[in-house]
């Protein structure tokens, strides 16, 4: 390399005395538009304009900048060695450095002096985050969002502020949850239901009502079905009398759903019936109650038949043997008796809402609460009641729907500004926990104590259980393995049943998690000689030892199977159901882990089923595909990353024949490196490829936790976040920290106006 390109790419020179000589300014006229003219300007100048591009009219910087979409495919595929064409005169390696150097730098100019943490858009809480923040703020397991509309996705992921909408039917839903998760919290107050003879029903050749009381003439059960919101103690009491026959007395069984409560001997008669009662545990859901007739007789002249008059429930009985639930004493952090019913709301209502907005409650919006809550008691609500419906009005608030980084004072339009404490705290949470921040993070944030304690915080949230949720979410979404509930491989072909698909995610999952609670190199993610797996995986991948139903950590042999590119959960999602897909696991490679996803196809282009005149194996067809010139640009950086991985068939299991064929798995990157197969492969991407790797990793990162996509003035918090990393080799925590650290992720652009 001549002494004037490494000043220009960067290194600069020595100097006597060792100082460094800066590189020299670089101008599109003298340095690069002659690099231009020698490598591309057979094809793109001089009144050539092949593949509708012509390099004529770009005289300037200004003009490659008001041209930025057009000059950002030229940089792909200088980038990428795609261009020029491989039977071309190629540039060298530093003059090609120098290119995309120059490019990025002058297309996508920045100015880390003054950087722009750019605009999250107000977003909502997507269904998964709703779940958990409801089960973190009320103490509920019921998954109410189960039952909304599908989150749209953006940027990959479904937390993305610009793609959440808020369509009409999700609206109503929001009522009903909110009905639902308060239901399942607070205590309902004891209320007696009596059900009269009239209002029983039992199975038709059992018995019927007969005017005040309902005949059991055989083995059956009278009863009535009550919807429960939550686990409580009842007691049920049933008014019961009989006819004999035989030598044992009738028998009446109290029944919560199909189990018997208790078993009560009946020798009450009609002039004069008996109650039976019995307490009960009952769990949340519809359930029927009932009186049960268990020892029908008859025998020459007597039938033993079991009347009921009626069947009482009362409660829930709340008393010192079974105290009010947590979930309820959670919210009602006061009692009314303690300092009058108006004190009581207000500080309840207070604790709830800084929990469900994230943040402390302005007074104004504390006051219309207190103020709903007093209105319902005067309306005839009982003060639990009345503080309910108040708690429903926050439920359904964009203060709780919403992820709104509110600040105390309005910011001008542009001008940058550090997040609150709380807004920083709600970051946090969601990006790690994908649920609301817990009681320390926002005693943290309320004394202004979280910035500096932020690093031994997230150390804390990654070793919770909640951490999990970051692989399953953030993991799922990144490596696609969420698509494996819609994975359809020909059972007729492949072994695949569903124990084999949740396996499969499953390994993915732990495997993931077990990088980040262990705080590993993120390079394992390539080189892992190992992986989590139960008994059916282990059978999938031939490992033996193996048995039952929990995972396990095992050895890999790495000249098969090496890091998460040879997970079958992901050979999996990038095949056909039929096939293998080059091209899947091609574009998947890319984009997931190198951050250069192919630009889309061609507008009609036949599939590789439906191009008739293609024959041969699938790799002979695809290169017969290939020959395409509309193709064969994408296909040079697909087909031979996707061939690394014949190996493995459509469910990722190994093969040494396709099709009776011996697999051929070898390939040429368009950089120039050669493999052999998926080892040989992954080697190179470690090798040659893992900052690229890293890098793609933090942005992926950095999109799901601000809920934005990454922008080009991004480029110098992710050279920030990469460095901090690689100092600590590239550990997981370090590079979580990075990105909580970083200048997106600390600051916002400011509206100009109040929020």
């Amino acid at each position: 390399m001549n002494f004037r390109l490494c000043a220009l790419l960067g290194f600069g020179g020595l100097l006597p005395g060792g100082s460094v000589l800066a590189a020299p300014p670089l101008s599109f006229a003298g340095d690069i538009r002659p690099l231009l003219e020698k490598y591309c300007w057979d094809c793109h100048g001089d009144g050539m304009d092949k593949g509708g591009l012509s390099l004529d009219p770009y005289e300037s910087e200004a003009d490659l900048v008001a041209a930025r979409k057009k000059w950002e495919g030229i940089l792909f595929n200088i980038d990428n060695w795609l261009m020029p064409p491989a039977d071309k005169e190629q540039p060298t390696a530093e003059e090609r450095k120098l290119l995309v150097r120059w490019i990025d730098d002058t297309v996508f100019p920045v100015d880390p002096a003054n950087p722009d943490p750019g605009r999250v858009t107000v977003r909502r809480l997507n269904k998964t985050e709703y779940n958990n923040t409801v089960r973190d703020l009320l103490g509920v397991t019921i998954r109410p969002a189960d039952q909304f509309p599908d989150d749209d996705s953006g940027y990959g992921f479904d937390n993305i502020g610009d793609v959440l909408a808020m369509p009409p039917v999700l609206v109503e839903r929001y009522l009903t949850a909110a009905d639902a998760v308060l239901n399942a919290a607070v205590a309902p107050e004891p209320v007696t239901l009596t059900v009269a003879a009239d209002g029983l029903t039992a199975e038709e050749n059992a018995g019927a009502a007969d005017g005040p009381v309902f005949r059991l003439w055989s083995n059956g059960e009278a009863g009535f079905t009550h919807t429960f919101t939550m686990e409580a103690p009842y007691r049920l009491r049933a008014r019961v009398y009989a006819e004999q026959a035989g030598d044992e007395p009738a028998r009446v069984s109290l029944r919560v759903g199909d189990e018997a409560v208790q078993t009560f001997d009946v020798t009450a008669t009609a002039a004069e019936p008996q109650s039976v009662e019995a307490m009960v545990m009952v769990k949340p859901g519809v359930r029927k109650i009932g009186a049960a007739f268990i020892n029908d007789h008859v025998e020459e002249g007597r039938d033993r038949n079991l009347y009921v008059m009626g069947i009482e429930l009362h409660g829930p009985v709340w008393d010192g043997n079974t105290p009010l639930p947590e979930t309820h004493r959670r919210l009602f952090v006061q009692d009314p008796g303690t300092d009058g019913t108006e004190a009581a709301t207000r500080k309840v209502l207070e604790a709830f809402a800084h929990r469900a907005y994230r943040r402390p409650v302005r007074p104004e919006e504390l006051a219309k609460l207190v103020s709903l809550a007093a209105r319902r008691q005067q309306a005839g609500d009982d003060w639990t009641q009345a503080v309910k419906v108040a708690m429903k009005a926050a439920l359904v608030s964009p203060s709780f729907l919403y992820r709104i980084e509110w600040q105390q004072d309005p910011a001008d339009a542009g001008q940058v500004v550090d997040l609150s404490d709380f807004a920083l705290a709600s970051r946090l949470s969601y990006f790690l926990w994908s649920t609301m921040p817990d009681d320390r993070l926002l005693a943290l944030a309320q004394r202004g104590e979280l910035r500096p304690n932020l690093a031994a915080e997230i150390r804390r949230m990654l070793a919770d259980p909640k951490a999990r949720e970051l692989a399953r979410n953030f993991g799922g979404q990144w490596l696609e393995t969420r698509n494996l509930a819609t994975s359809r491989p020909n059972r007729r072909m492949f072994s695949w049943d569903n124990e084999l698909r949740t396996a499969m995610g499953r390994e993915t999952e732990e495997f993931f998690h077990f990088l980040l609670t262990a705080n590993r190199s993120v390079l394992e993610f390539l080189s892992a000689e190992y992986t989590f797996v139960n008994e059916r995986l282990a059978r999938h991948y031939g490992i033996e030892g193996v048995s039952g139903s929990d995972f396990q950590r095992v050895s890999l042999d790495p000249s098969r199977r090496r890091g998460l590119l040879t997970h079958a959960s992901v050979l999996t999602v990038t095949s056909d159901p039929t096939r293998t897909s080059p091209v899947k696991r091609g574009k998947w490679v890319l984009e997931n882990l190198l951050g250069t996803p192919p630009p889309p196809p061609p507008p009609n282009v036949p599939t590789l089923e439906s191009a008739k005149e293609l024959h041969g194996t699938l790799r002979q067809r695809l290169e017969q595909h290939r020959a395409d010139p509309a193709c064969a640009n994408c296909h040079a950086m697909l087909d031979p990353i996707g061939f690394g991985f014949e190996n493995f068939d459509a469910t990722g299991a190994w093969r040494d024949l396709d099709d009776g064929q011996p697999v051929e798995s070898a390939g040429r990157l368009t950089s120039g490196q050669e493999f052999s197969n998926a080892a040989e492969l992954t080697t190179i991407l470690l090798r040659d490829k893992s900052d690229q790797f890293v890098r793609t990793l933090a942005g992926k990162l950095l999109t799901f936790a601000l809920g934005r996509g990454v922008e080009y003035y991004d480029k110098p918090a992710l050279n920030e976040i990469v460095e901090k990393a690689r100092k600590d080799d590239f550990a997981f925590h370090s590079l979580v920290i990075a990105i909580a650290e970083s200048v997106p992720f600390q600051k916002r652009r400011g509206h100009g106006w109040a929020e």
